[in-house]
């Protein structure tokens, strides 16, 4: 019943599905986090112990002191099998060409990391060339930059630029110094790396590091090693992970959406052969079984040629992930079993889920229809789908509601994204319904001055709603997941950026320049507020959070309250923040709005625990961040830390590393990296929907124009003539994409209000909704074009090769 020429449009979808499934289930398997080179000849590596946080998914674990890390290496030193224990001590540095931060390895975190030389042991290190450093003011860098032993080089650390000159090269980023320099730089250490002799079991070995350590700390041995992978890595390994899984969920929802349609729109057309099926015997049970055999067969093959083109895009694809910043650059493609395993069950399970209500409607056949002519439908929808449809849209409201109210953006994100589903599966469902109203709305000229041409048009669109809506849905789909898609982003970009303009009372801000931050000598060459990120680490309050990290804002109170018009004091004063032992916590960190009469004890990034004393409460919206420290005493237990930007009071000329812009150009930047990994990501499953929304169109169009042929040739019987034919057909197929259109555009404004409101509600301000007309353009006319190709093209050659006495 099902030829293969009806098939195709099914297997491309299934197998593109199963291309995009099988290349994400890859990628998402290869993404596991790597050893980190500088760790990679370490056997077994003691690590600082683990911190966790909702708030900070990638904290730095935290350090153990100076004193601590003496007492962990000469022990650990001592154990059978340990050759070495060599503290991994990390610091800022950077290496100055031409007075500015190369653009050497790109964003790497390693590249503007130091260490200390003992370090590269570790790492399997070699020198290149020249000498080890060996003293204070010595320095081995990366071949890569062209400098050689001898040269003078200036080195940017937290402190400023310092003179350096170079000892010898190494083919790795970062830059080695003198171990008495790397320990005045990096007092708390967060890893040991243990060498072992030749003969030496590291399961061994790691068993007695762990009963050194106790509890504190952990020991990683093998793959285990990758979760000391750099935090910069890991996030960004996240956000890869992100988006396969979000392309690998949207091409499964889409070919289910695409390849029901392809299914459904088939049943329709053969429903007199499933009549005749059922005159001569055949049972509902049987012809259900019959769809379900095809499907399986075609899901089958589709999953086989889908894995083999995924397999074989899986590496390309991760290349691109890592140019476009979605994979670190440490990020490799493997091949196991389970990504394997899963793409080829994906293709039967999706063309069974598909072809579920295509069968159910093709048992319900009566034996009698086989004896009807004419081919007007019934009633447009059954009692089941329209339960469905209505039940789906009604999820979609409550979904858009919850997103109207949200108070958090990623709560509304996380709403939105089941409101779209909901919405426009509900409105695919019931798209039946809507054509004739949307059809008697879309052509009210056409009715007027369009003879007979516009009453077919008119009367079809009515008489084969089912055929109209098949063919509307994946339209749609598009239409609906575009505009809403980039929407979303357009209209939430600019709130953000204008909240940061209005939380400043600042004109110029100072920025880093080719640098992660802003040195001391860079903040002391400005005048106004600087703000000295860091983190500290207090005991969690349950046993799945042990360790909390809080992020620390290092500040002068007297500018950073002139710059912050956010800033709301709820007890104490800011002027009280001062010494090595104050702090100012938020009101929810402290659980009251009142001064607590406790201490606060928190572990700093050198290991040191200080009990810290509040000095005031500010509101949960003051600044980003758990704490607000003394500026000098962040730097004190922190000879790392980078200044965000300083909000200037007077305009300066940007020392080196450092740039000056105004605070519009900054409110832009905050989250530009971010921005563009997110329209990269928006782009992505744009292209997604629109291949699929695509591919629906031709395939359910080329379906309708082969079983159409005998109707053509009665109208030219009728005395139409071949051009007048082709031109009708034209008009079908562009008010069948004018109808999803409009239902998908309809759709896509439901949910961007509601995720206006929700912005609206989250900032307390008037939110402009930004409509990106430019992709409703794009995606309507790529769909109209396919739709005119794939119906009038082939039309005109079935009317040339035909004879009218066919249709008699």
């Amino acid at each position: 019943m099902l030829s293969v020429r009806r098939s195709v449009g099914a297997f491309v979808a299934v197998a593109i599905g199963v291309a995009l499934v099988a290349a994400s289930l890859l990628l998402l398997a290869s993404g596991r986090p790597q050893t980190p080179q500088r760790l990679a000849q370490a056997a077994v590596v003691v690590a600082g112990p683990d911190a966790s946080s909702p708030a900070n998914p990638f904290p730095p674990d935290r350090p153990w002191s100076a004193t601590r890390t003496q007492e962990l290496v000469a022990r650990l030193a001592a154990l059978p099998g340990v050759a070495a224990a060599i503290p991994d001590r990390t610091f800022y540095a950077q290496p100055l060409v031409d007075g500015r931060p190369p653009r050497v390895h790109g964003q790497r975190q390693d590249a503007n990391e130091g260490h200390g030389w003992s370090s590269a042991r570790l790492g399997g290190l070699t020198l290149t060339a020249g000498a080890p450093p060996r003293r204070p003011g010595e320095v081995v860098v990366d071949a890569a930059l062209g400098l050689r032993p001898g040269a003078p080089v200036a080195l940017l650390t937290a402190a400023g630029s310092q003179p350096y000159t170079v000892t010898g090269l190494l083919d790795a980023p970062g830059v080695h110094v003198a171990d008495e320099v790397a320990t005045a730089l990096a007092p708390g250490v967060r890893a040991i790396g243990l060498m072992l002799a030749p003969d030496a079991d590291p399961e061994r070995v790691a068993a007695d590091a762990r009963g050194v350590l106790g509890g504190d700390g952990r020991v990683v041995t093998g793959d285990g090693r990758g979760v000391l992978e750099p935090r910069a890595d890991a996030r960004t390994r996240w956000i890869g992970m992100q988006v396969l899984t979000a392309t690998a969920a949207l091409a499964g929802f889409v070919t289910i959406f695409v390849v029901a349609a392809t299914f459904a729109y088939v049943v329709a057309q053969r429903r007199r052969e499933l009549a005749l099926l059922r005159a001569v015997g055949a049972t509902p049970r049987q012809v259900r079984r019959l769809l379900y055999r095809h499907a399986l067969v075609v899901g089958a093959g589709a999953a086989l040629a889908g894995l083999l083109v995924g397999a074989a895009l899986a590496p390309l694809l991760g290349r691109v992930l890592v140019d476009v910043g979605f994979e670190p650059s440490t990020f490799r493609v493997g091949y196991t079993l389970w990504p394997i395993v899963g793409s080829l069950a994906t293709g039967p399970v999706v063309a069974l889920l598909a072809v579920w209500t295509a069968a159910r409607r093709a048992a319900r056949v009566r034996p009698l229809e086989a004896l009807r002519e004419a081919a007007v439908e019934r009633r447009p929808l059954g009692p089941l789908r329209a339960t469905v449809g209505g039940l789906l849209v009604a999820a979609g409201v409550a979904f858009g509601l919850a997103t109207a109210v949200a108070g958090d953006p990623q709560e509304g994100a996380d709403r939105a994204l089941p409101m779209v589903m909901a919405l426009v599966t509900g409105a695919a469902v019931l798209a039946p319904v809507f054509v004739g109203p949307v059809t008697a709305v879309l052509t009210p000229t056409v009715r007027r001055r369009g003879g007979a041409i516009a009453l077919l048009l008119r009367a079809g669109a009515r008489t084969a709603a089912r055929r109209s809506g098949a063919t509307a849905a994946p339209v749609l789909l598009t239409v609906a997941f575009a505009v809403l898609v980039s929407g979303m982003i357009r209209t939430s970009t600019p709130v953000y950026a204008t909240n940061r303009i209005n939380a400043v009372n600042a004109d110029q801000v100072l920025l880093p320049d080719r640098a992660p931050g802003l040195s001391d000598q860079a903040v002391e060459a400005a005048s106004g507020a600087a703000v000295l990120p860091t983190t500290v680490f207090v005991e969690g309050e349950s046993a799945a959070e042990p360790i909390r990290p809080l992020t620390v804002r290092g500040i002068d109170p007297a500018p950073f309250t002139a710059a912050n018009r956010m800033l709301t004091v709820l007890a104490g004063s800011l002027a009280d923040l001062h010494g090595s032992d104050t702090a100012v916590v938020k009101a929810s960190l402290a659980g009251t709005s009142t001064l607590p009469d406790r201490p606060y004890p928190v572990v700093f990034a050198d290991g040191e625990r200080v009990p810290l004393r509040v000095v005031a409460v500010v509101s949960d919206d003051s600044f980003p961040g758990d704490l607000l420290l003394p500026r000098a005493a962040v730097r004190g237990h922190d000879q790392s830390a980078l200044t965000e930007a300083v909000y200037l009071s007077a305009p300066i000329a940007p020392p080196a590393g450092a740039r000056v812009v105004d605070v519009a150009t900054w409110a832009a930047e905050v989250d530009r990296a971010e921005d563009r990994l997110v329209w990269l990501a928006t782009l992505l499953l744009i292209g997604v929907t629109a291949g699929y929304g695509g591919i629906a169109v031709v395939n359910t169009l080329l379906m309708a124009a082969a079983g159409r042929a005998r109707d053509l040739r009665l109208l030219r019987l009728a005395g139409a003539t071949r051009r007048q034919v082709v031109r009708l057909v034209a008009a079908e197929s562009a008010l069948v994409v004018a109808v999803g259109a409009a239902l998908g555009g309809a759709v896509a404004l439901v949910g961007l209000l509601s995720i206006r409101a929700g912005l609206v509600a989250q900032v307390g301000a008037p939110v402009d909704l930004v409509v990106p007309w430019s992709v409703v353009g794009g995606v309507v006319g790529l769909c109209l074009l396919l739709a005119l190709a794939s119906s009038g093209v082939p039309a005109w050659r079935l009317l040339r090769r035909g004879s009218t006495v066919d249709a008699e």
